[in-house]
């Protein structure tokens, strides 16, 4: 979906087409959960700090975001996705991929499917949606963004493997900015670069991350579409109003989170073992801490038991911190309750 939460609020509010907006608020600890395309070209973009994205476009328009709307957009969408294919596999509530190769509809183009489900999702919820259309997951992903909004990019399968080649590193999906930064200091910048080297040399560069890359260089992603994705982890987490040092404020607040936490597992009969804390201090310096128990974590008091530990091995009490998590993982389900209530959503 294009720009879709700021899209959902310009659709509900006509007062907003064509204005920039930002979904987010201007001030405090406040930041973008996404803007419009009218603000985007000013530099707006999704997760930066509300009052940089002020600075850089005054004249925005800040609203708060409604996610009941925003979800109830989302349920239509993947109903359409539904009538061409059941193998759905979400990413957001914005994004999924889809295996159309069923072609229930029986239209026989993956790229004319694409087209139809754009149609809908426009006649049906007034957005738009920009669509990639490839051979595999990461070639798809890639594509999806290259013609926003509401294109389409269809990339041939005997032309993957040059389109990787031309590819820039920045621009594959998975690599971050720092990780790319790395590969322009050693010289690589598109895909043609990479396929350079070896599988061996690459992994001596980044690690386990050189077997993905020396794949996808040559066009090759053998991911399936996964229609019911195994939930791996489940988190909370809160942004303080102001910069926090004292330790028993923090764990106050940890024991909000856990106590979110624990209703959110319980409700899914999502048992882990491994818990974990998440910080990240007043620099934005982000750390995690975990430990795996012996057994699931079923009650509140061994759950915070282990995340006051795990906060200790931290550097709180020492510098501010902004922003404050807790998760479980290593989950063991109910397998009858799973197939009864489905995949929990995680938003």
């Amino acid at each position: 979906m294009d720009a879709f939460y700021a899209s959902v609020e310009q659709r509900d509010n006509p007062q907003l087409k064509g204005l920039p907006v930002v979904v987010g608020a201007p001030e405090g600890r406040g930041v973008v959960l996404t803007a419009s395309y009218e603000a985007r070209k000013f530099g707006v973009r999704s997760a930066m700090p509300g009052r940089e994205a002020k600075r850089l476009c005054p004249q925005a328009v800040f609203v708060p975001p409604r996610f009941p709307a925003y979800k109830e957009a989302s349920r239509i969408v993947r109903e359409i996705f539904h009538r061409f294919t059941d193998l759905v596999e979400p990413l957001s509530l914005d994004e999924a991929y889809l295996d159309v190769t069923e072609d229930k509809m029986k239209i026989g183009s993956a790229l004319e499917i694409a087209k139809e489900i754009k149609r809908l999702i426009r006649e049906e919820t007034q957005l738009t949606a920009s669509a990639g259309v490839s051979v595999n997951k990461f070639v798809a992903k890639v594509a999806s963004g290259m013609q926003k909004p509401d294109g389409i990019t269809f990339i041939h399968p005997s032309k993957v493997e040059a389109f990787m080649e031309t590819l820039a590193v920045r621009d594959f999906f998975g690599v971050g900015k720092k990780t790319a930064e790395r590969m322009n200091e050693l010289g690589f910048f598109t895909g043609a670069d990479l396929k350079k080297l070896s599988r061996e040399e690459l992994v001596s560069h980044f690690g386990k991350s050189g077997h993905f890359y020396y794949k996808i260089v040559r066009g090759i992603d053998d991911r399936p579409v996964e229609s019911e994705r195994e939930t791996k982890s489940v988190s909370v987490e809160n942004t303080f109003s102001e910069d926090v040092l004292d330790v028993s404020a923090l764990q106050e607040e940890l024991t909000q989170l856990a106590e979110n936490l624990l209703r959110r597992v319980e409700k899914y009969q999502l048992y882990g073992r491994t818990v974990t804390v998440k910080v990240k201090y007043h620099d934005f310096k982000q750390v995690t801490r975990s430990k795996t128990l012996p057994k699931k974590v079923r009650e509140k008091e061994i759950l915070l038991q282990t995340a006051f530990e795990l906060l200790q091995l931290t550097e709180a009490g020492q510098k501010k911190i902004r922003l404050l998590g807790i998760g479980l993982s290593g989950f063991e389900e109910e397998e009858d309750h799973r197939k009864k209530n489905g995949q929990l959503e995680l938003f």
